[in-house]
């Protein structure tokens, strides 16, 4: 399996097809999310990677910083691939949309789901990782993510009971780690985290990528 990569995914020489390197995603115009956005927010990891996990879109923190799954989602998501056997350095790591939606409350920014317009304008960008990274496996974390990489609408619940593949590379449809941090109970926190944990599991059994 390929070792760690570069973190900057614009850097590296070794891409097999172009990439989108960071400038470009922040000179992107194709939608309208980046008038508010502080920044593109590109995908980090090696590539080649067996892993390609897959959010929707990047959250305050990786806006401000301009790295992916920083905030409280990304580090449960790293503590859920770590007790699933996979070292979180070896997966490559993106969203959908590459930039920030949101909307003001007080002096918050509160998370705003793009509209499908917003995720069709960057499914280039998303395809060009897809092609540089070359999974064996792509985790979809989240319906709107398992959306933009199946190219029609299932749920979470009807892909977890269905064997998934884009064009030959198995997908894992799981809950976005968000879905845990907001679920409204601990028995409900404790249920979907063992099944984004098992889910992760089952990838890295597909991948052969384990600790």
């Amino acid at each position: 399996m390929a070792g760690k990569g570069t973190d900057d995914p614009s850097e590296s020489p070794a891409a097999p097809v172009p990439f989108p390197a960071k400038r470009e995603l922040d000179a992107c115009r194709r939608c309208a999310l980046w008038e508010h956005a502080t920044q593109g927010v590109p995908g980090v990891g090696p590539r080649p990677a067996a892993i390609l996990l897959i959010g929707e879109q990047p959250g305050d923190e990786e806006d401000l910083t301009g790295r992916p799954f920083v905030g409280p989602a990304g580090r449960l998501l790293r503590e859920l691939l770590n007790e699933a056997g996979i070292d979180a350095a070896t997966a490559y790591i993106t969203n959908a949309v590459k930039h920030f939606s949101w909307e003001p409350r007080g002096k918050r920014r509160l998370h705003k789901t793009p509209a499908q317009r917003e995720f069709d304008a960057c499914n280039a960008w998303l395809e060009k990782e897809i092609g540089a990274v070359r999974p064996k496996v792509i985790v979809a974390l989240g319906a709107k993510a398992l959306v933009a990489v199946l190219r029609r609408r299932l749920t979470i619940a009807e892909g977890r009971q269905s064997k998934l593949e884009r064009d030959g590379t198995r997908v894992i449809a799981t809950f976005h780690p968000s879905a845990v941090l907001r679920a409204p109970d601990a028995e409900r926190r404790a249920e979907l985290r063992q099944i984004v944990r098992d889910d992760l599991g089952v990838a890295a059994k597909l991948a052969g990528k384990t600790k």
